[in-house]
């Protein structure tokens, strides 16, 4: 099969379509001829040599896909044959075959394309696992959440506005703050001219926001906890602006807030198959009714996953970017 496996660390240049063993499904797995993959920040960092694979993971990029299942392992549930679904995968996404554990499989509905379904599982079960159960966001809350015109801001936008919360995000333009507002989001901010803090204690009424969302950490960390209100629950998920913090602990104390994160990619089969089964169950009847699609930005055949690299380092996109694998 065709796939992209860099040899080396780099620029998108290293990522060249290479010949690659087509895959077997193990025990609970199933295999699926992949027909698109979704790109994210993790494929970039892995591309450059800063996040390698989980043992056992394939090194070929890509984790989240859409395709048909082609066969089963063992344990597997035999009906699958022959579906379509988009899975997440802790690597192999960007190839013409990848496998699969059943368990982290959903089912696309005619609602959706196979373009639309490769770009949903990885910022759905990061935004769901994060923003609703380790933040405990409900109907009624206010939420901020960094990155707005991101996969995973976008995601964000949208889910948010299924289940009823107020969505406030920062941009890094007047350009994206309008887009974000064009897809629902109830307040937008562009960090580079205005002080987050103060707009989002202006929106709240001086309250604060119930949780955040935050890819950047660094110094936002301190910022972020100014912007919740008592009790608000604050969770990280990436570290684009740095890996260390300092804060002040009796305020913490003091208003009872909550810090806590996660990643993803590295957490156990069972764990991911518990997330699939809730979304299977609260998302994707929203999913099946062409409520929720994910923000496409564009679209790059498998070959130019290079060009779909450069397109997420050059940081204008909007949305999810896609690889189309024929």
């Amino acid at each position: 099969m065709i796939a992209i496996d860099p040899e080396a660390a780099g620029g998108p240049d290293v990522l060249v379509p290479v010949e690659r063993p087509v895959p077997r499904p193990g025990q609970g797995e199933v295999l699926i001829r992949v027909k698109a993959a979704g790109v994210n920040r993790p494929d970039v960092l892995q591309r450059k040599g800063h996040y390698p694979p989980p043992p056992g993971a394939p090194s070929i990029l890509g984790l989240e896909i859409a395709g048909t299942v082609v066969a089963v392992g063992e344990g597997a549930d035999a009906s699958m044959l022959a579906q379509p679904v988009c899975a997440l995968v802790a690597g192999g996404g960007y190839a013409e075959y990848c496998v699969a554990p059943a368990g982290q499989c959903l089912p696309v509905p005619p609602a959706i394309s196979m373009i639309e379904a490769a770009a949903l599982p990885e910022t759905v079960f990061t935004v769901w696992s994060n923003l609703f159960e380790r933040a405990y966001a409900m109907e009624g809350d206010a939420v901020l959440v960094h990155g707005g015109t991101s996969g995973i801001g976008t995601t964000a936008i949208l889910l948010g506005k299924l289940f009823d919360l107020t969505v406030i995000v920062t941009c890094g333009s007047d350009e994206k703050c309008a887009r974000a507002t064009e897809l629902g989001v109830d307040h937008a901010i562009n960090y580079k001219t205005q002080d987050f803090v103060e707009e989002v204690k202006r929106i709240a009424g001086g309250k604060g926001v119930q949780a955040v969302l935050d890819m950047v950490g660094g110094d936002y960390v301190a910022r972020n906890l100014a912007c919740l209100a008592d009790d608000g629950r604050h969770v990280t998920i990436a570290v684009q602006g740095g890996v260390k913090a300092e804060i002040n602990l009796v305020e913490v104390m003091r208003r009872r807030l909550t810090l806590t994160g996660s990643t993803l990619r590295a957490r156990d089969v069972t764990f991911k198959a518990l997330v699939a089964d809730e979304l299977r169950r609260n998302v994707w009847p929203h999913v099946a009714e062409g409520r929720l699609r994910p923000v496409i930005d564009s679209v790059f055949p498998l070959a130019e996953a290079a060009k779909a690299h450069a397109r997420m380092d050059g940081g204008d996109h909007v949305g999810k970017i896609v690889l189309e694998i024929a």
